[in-house]
């Protein structure tokens, strides 16, 4: 079974199929429809100059109208009325019938258009004469092809009220002599056309399809793993673009490989150093009994802690990623919230955590994504700030929204950097910094669960002085101030 046919032969045929119908129709109409196109035109002209001549028929230079028509369109003409009494009359063509008639056959003539609704017309053989040729002492006869009489006629009333006759008598000559020479030419036109048309074929075909094919070269290196591979769109818009748009493709797969090397690499350090101590802890316990103190198991049950965090958060990117979490939204005091999260930290941890927040603030929103949402940013802070172990929030409310700011003292972000921290397990430095409390996935958890929100969220960054994680959500009114708002016959 054969595939698809390429794009080149596909424009090759499309481009020749156009020039057989170009020459077929040609063919069709300068030959095969040449008579009957000829034949019509003539009948139409004959018309549309009887309609003239009765459209002037009150003018004083009916004759001299006449005589233009006779030379312009070699056409005959009389106007008589209806006893047959000629009043204008032209002769343009040798033997004209019309002008052969008698006045007698004029009033006939008169009479029968009359019959027919005052117009009259009547196309018929021309008597074939004989043709006699003299070549040498040879005499040869031959019958010339017939032609066709056409006659008009037409009545058509005066302005004194008259009705006159207005009879036109044309020949439509064979063309049989034209078509045979058209035939001639249009073979000649038709093998330039031919070989010109599968040229410009051949030529167009292969300048289209080249960019087409390169591209398919390098999208099957990319198949391959082979990001670096470049694609070049050539002289063409649409193919420009293209290959722009698989230049970005190219460069966000090799970004997005390189973080998801980056990700296995990292979990599983993170993985290792937790089992390793849980081992080595248990093993020690079992064979020094001495060592078997609170401590010792305490290092065991936080390690043990530290994995399943790390499973947890897993768990909880894929389940974002794969968009199966659902929202249970509600109004609720944000603000409280921070300060209950913040509550708990104070009793764990020995860094200096402090909240600044005038008034209390109400969201709708899913709480238990928000907290989390707090909660990774808090924990990043603490992996990253500075000696003085100073973590600050800051609540600031303005036009109907509401940003929750997280600072650290730390090393800083660099600039160029800011734009990729929030994705999983992205490093700013090569040296990957075990997380003291979070897993390393806790940016890219906060970035979905906003996204899902609606919410918006950003960083600050200076290096040597620390960075500062923000996000933003709208503000609601809170119950207290809904129920205040109520009419009284409603409170009842």
């Amino acid at each position: 079974m054969h595939g698809p046919v390429s794009v080149k032969w596909r424009i090759f045929g499309s481009f020749a199929l156009f020039t057989g119908v170009i020459l077929l129709l040609l063919w069709v109409f300068q030959v095969v429809f040449l008579d009957a196109f000829y034949k019509a035109i003539k009948v139409n002209e004959i018309k549309a100059s009887s309609y003239e001549i009765c459209g002037n028929i009150n003018s004083a230079s009916l004759q001299d109208e006449l005589q233009r028509i006779a030379i312009d369109n070699q056409i005959c003409s009389i106007v008589c009325d209806g006893e047959g009494n000629r009043l204008y009359s032209e002769n343009a063509l040798p033997n004209c019938v019309i002008h052969r008639l008698s006045s007698w056959e004029l009033a006939m003539v008169y009479t029968v258009t009359a019959q027919n609704g005052g117009s009259y017309f009547e196309r018929f053989p021309q008597q074939i004469r004989p043709q006699i040729t003299i070549f040498g002492d040879d005499v040869a006869i031959r019958e010339e092809d017939p032609s066709e009489i056409m006659i008009f006629a037409q009545i058509v009333t005066r302005s004194d009220g008259k009705q006159l006759m207005v009879l036109m008598n044309s020949v439509i000559s064979p063309v049989g002599a034209t078509v045979e020479t058209l035939r001639y030419q249009l073979l000649t036109v038709s093998l330039i056309m031919v070989v010109m048309g599968l040229s410009l074929a051949f030529i167009l075909s292969r300048k289209i399809g080249r960019p087409v094919s390169l591209l398919n070269a390098a999208a099957k290196s990319l198949a391959e793993g082979n990001y670096d591979v470049r694609f070049d769109g050539g002289g063409y818009r649409e193919i420009s673009e293209l290959s722009d748009t698989l230049n970005y493709a190219a460069q966000e797969l090799s970004k997005t490989e390189k973080l998801q090397r980056d990700l296995v690499a990292n979990i599983s350090h993170d993985l290792r150093t937790p089992l390793t101590l849980i081992t080595g802890y248990a093993e020690v316990m079992r064979d020094l009994p001495d060592e078997n103190t609170p401590e010792n198991i305490q290092i065991i049950i936080d390690e043990a802690t530290r994995l399943s965090t790390l499973v947890n958060d897993v768990l909880d990117l894929s389940k974002l990623q794969a968009g199966v979490v659902s929202l249970e939204k509600r109004v609720y005091n944000l603000t409280a919230s921070v300060r209950g999260i913040l509550t708990r930290y104070s009793k764990m941890t020995d860094y200096h955590i402090v909240f600044y927040a005038s008034e209390d603030v109400y969201i709708c929103a899913d709480e238990l994504k928000i907290s989390q949402v707090v909660y990774n940013l808090v924990n990043n802070a603490m992996t990253y700030t500075g000696n003085d172990k100073s973590v600050i929030l800051r609540q600031r409310v303005e036009e109907g929204k509401v940003r929750i700011s997280v600072s650290d003292t730390g090393e800083g972000i660099p600039q160029d950097k800011l734009n990729d921290i929030w994705e999983r397990y992205y490093k700013v430095d090569k040296a990957h910094k075990r997380a003291q409390v979070g897993t390393g996935l806790g940016l890219a958890i906060v970035k979905m669960i906003l996204d899902l929100h609606g919410g918006a969220y950003g960083v600050q960054s200076r290096e040597g002085i620390g960075s500062t994680f923000w996000f933003e959500m709208d503000t609601v009114a809170s119950p207290t101030e809904k129920e205040k708002s109520l009419p009284e016959a409603s409170l009842s």
